[in-house]
């Protein structure tokens, strides 16, 4: 299986150059960390826009914490994927705890990030939200929904499985993937770099805006 991308500062690039060619009104790019900040990055080069984060957590199923039923921002509303719910006979209520406890991570990973620096306006803006990557996506909606305040959202990212659009139809403004491939298998397969992103690294491309 070829890769499509050499790192996520070359997907960034190659997302950053379709993106360039839309429209946009006074458009600000959110990365989900960490993984899609170094994308993020490049597409705010790109589209000469500030750049932020929105952090979002996996909230996982007991006993199985890789396994993401839902997710939650520091301040937005839980999401949590019905289907997954109902594999592990879960509900909201059942997975409160967990949820404060990834809320809580949230926000302190937020602020670490931030270093003090307020966060970007985007009541009136084009949000665009940038990950490295779409898998089932938990993570993304609950970080889409957390957005109402801006004038339009879009969700944008290097690769994506084939029927993620599908999952965010009447939850975001526009969705944008580089490629869908139909064997998509894992978002670490299209990449030949796909080195973990540090925490310091965040913070070093945040603090460069």
């Amino acid at each position: 299986m070829r890769t499509l991308f050499h790192d996520r500062i070359d997907a960034g690039r190659q997302l950053g150059r379709i993106l360039a060619g839309q429209s946009w009104v006074e458009p600000v790019v959110l990365g989900l960390p960490r993984g899609g900040v170094p994308v993020a990055a490049e597409v705010a080069r790109a589209l000469g826009a500030p750049l932020d984060v929105v952090v979002a957590r996996k909230i996982g199923a007991p006993g199985r914490r890789e396994f993401g039923v839902g997710a939650v921002t520091a301040e937005g509303p839980p999401y949590y994927s019905a289907p997954a719910l109902h594999t592990f006979g879960l509900t909201p209520e059942v997975m409160a705890p967990a949820c404060e406890r990834e809320r809580a991570e949230a926000r302190r990973r937020l602020a670490a990030y931030r270093g003090g620096r307020p966060e970007v306006e985007i009541a009136g803006h084009d949000v665009l939200v940038i990950d490295d990557g779409l898998a089932t996506g938990v993570t993304a909606m609950a970080a889409v929904r957390d957005l109402r305040d801006a004038r339009r959202v879009v969700l944008a990212v290097p690769v994506c499985a084939p029927d993620a659009v599908v999952e965010f139809e009447g939850e975001v403004d526009g969705f944008v993937a580089v490629a869908a491939p139909r064997r998509f298998d894992a978002v670490g397969r299209w990449y030949a770099d796909f080195t973990q992103v540090s925490d310091a690294t965040v913070v070093r491309l945040l603090g460069k805006e």
